[in-house]
């Protein structure tokens, strides 16, 4: 039986679905991945249409992706598909003797998590004839009798590995975030492809709404949109999916926010968000092994803390030195992560700021007031920023992009680095900050500690360093740095001459 039988039986999938009419672009999906004809024009022109193909494939593919827009069906046609593959297809034959095989959703978070295994739950519970495959039923997994089990599991590539996976369903995929990793997406990606290779008759399906132009899902679309040969990929808005949406929500939507709507409704990929930093660019100036740094003599030290009050966001500090040579090293980057006393955490950074050597720190324009008073009470002055975290940000970025800073081996920092995203606003400035739902705290420490070495490390008791003072120093560039933090543009000076005004 193919999975069109099973969603037309009246004692299967038939009674799941109130109008036939409403899923029937997701049947037309179905027939594609599955191998199975499309035989109306009407068909055949919607599947060209969000795939971009001249045919169907016309056999059964390994690997699909779909772009659509929000309340399309996609988490309900995941779970559909993953209880079909796990009763209708025997896999016996590529299981060894006590060997069970899974079919995994994997979902951005548990509350995801959660929604999804409601449905793989219900879908049991409404098809009598499938009930009693059920032995034993968790809150993230159902095992059957035939040596087959559905798991739902958050976004983690450690969540994986270890079993035999018959098909992988990535729910959401490009909302795929982890503060331990920069590319969660292509390591969970890395750990499934390896278990699925065994499996001949194994499926690889991602789907989710599009976001920025970056990462696993967007690459997919990239390469094999409208190619043969390749992962079948269907992109297609919320109203082909879903023509019983009220038009008025997405009209309202596409009024109040047109960027966010066209990506959330109309399965558009944002124009007005893009990764800030790479992964790559960020581990090419990493440095591996290095976890903190010890004082050295000679040179100046800067420090920068972006302070919290235990409850929600970390507590973190980032010092800095920049060497004769133009590089600027990060040497500390200390984090506390909440819950914490604040007062204990202020007592403990100002011991290291300290034993550095550093009796003035820059912390976030938005730290509160109680910051300088609870560092003063240690002999350390707090001043705040005069730029925000977005401003320093863009500052760092020349400074990274052409590998004159140097970075810890911190995984937490890289991930928060390349989690970073870029906001076109309107007036011209961009906003740089975190996704949704995460967090820059370590980011911002380094971020600062970088900028405010690059500006002050060309002074020192109120004497200007010269280049020939300073060899090897890139002089072009520090006055384009110092023209950005200024908000100036300036021609080259001519000569030589001072790398930093007074």
């Amino acid at each position: 039986m193919n999975i069109i039988d099973a969603w037309h039986r009246k004692d299967l999938f038939r009674p799941l679905f109130k109008d036939a009419k409403t899923w029937h672009a997701w049947e037309v999906y179905l027939r594609g991945l599955f191998g199975l004809p499309i035989e109306s024009a009407e068909d055949l022109a919607l599947f060209k249409d969000c795939t971009g193909l001249e045919g169907t494939p016309g056999e059964k593919v390994r690997e699909s992706y779909v772009i659509a827009g929000r309340r399309s069906g996609k988490s309900y046609t995941s779970a559909l598909i993953a209880v079909f593959l796990a009763c209708f297809r025997d896999w016996s034959f590529y299981l060894s003797p006590g060997e069970r095989g899974w079919i995994f959703i994997i979902a951005v978070d548990k509350a995801q998590a959660g929604i999804i295994k409601a449905y793989v739950s219900g879908i049991f519970q409404r098809v009598k004839c499938l009930r009693g495959l059920i032995v034993k039923e968790t809150q993230e997994a159902i095992e059957l009798r035939n040596e087959v089990s559905i798991g739902v599991k958050t976004a983690s590539f450690r969540s994986v590995r270890g079993y035999t996976v018959l098909a992988a369903i990535l729910e959401e995929l490009a909302f795929y975030r982890s503060e331990d990793s920069a590319n969660p997406d292509k390591e969970i990606l890395a750990a499934i492809r390896p278990a699925l290779a065994t499996i001949p008759e194994s499926l690889l399906i991602g789907i989710s709404t599009p976001y920025s132009k970056s990462g696993i899902l967007f690459q997919m679309w990239r390469d094999y949109y409208g190619k043969s040969g390749g992962p079948l990929i269907f992109k297609a808005a919320t109203r082909t999916m879903n023509p019983t949406i009220d038009n008025r929500l997405i009209e309202n939507a596409l009024k109040e926010d047109p960027q966010a709507a066209r990506s959330e409704w109309e399965a558009a990929w944002r124009e007005d968000i893009m990764a800030f930093i790479t992964a790559e660019l960020v581990e090419a100036v990493t440095i591996p092994g290095r976890f903190e740094l010890p004082k050295i003599e000679g040179p100046d030290y800067f420090g920068f803390i972006d302070p919290s009050g235990g409850r929600q966001d970390s507590f973190t500090l980032g010092i800095c030195h920049r060497e004769r040579s133009g590089k600027i090293v990060l040497d500390v980057l200390r984090e506390r992560r909440p819950p914490f006393q604040p007062q204990g955490v202020v007592a403990e950074f100002a011991d290291v700021l300290k034993s550095f050597k550093i009796s003035n720190v820059e912390s976030d324009k938005y730290a509160g007031e109680w910051v300088p008073e609870a560092f003063r009470v240690h002999g350390i002055e707090v001043k705040n920023a005069d730029m925000t975290a977005s401003e320093l940000y863009l500052n760092f970025l020349p400074l990274i992009s052409n590998g004159t800073v140097e970075l810890l081996d911190n995984k937490r920092l890289l991930a928060q680095l390349a989690g970073l995203e870029r906001r076109s606003r309107s007036g011209g400035k961009d906003l740089v900050t975190h996704y949704a739902g995460g967090h820059d705290d370590l980011a911002n420490a380094a971020a600062g500690a970088f900028v405010l070495a690059a500006v002050r490390s060309g002074r020192q008791k109120g004497k200007v360093y010269t280049g020939a003072e300073t060899p090897g120093r890139d002089l072009d560039f520090e006055r384009r740095l110092r023209d950005s933090l200024h908000g100036e543009k300036r021609p080259p000076r001519p000569g030589p001459g001072p790398a930093w005004d007074d």
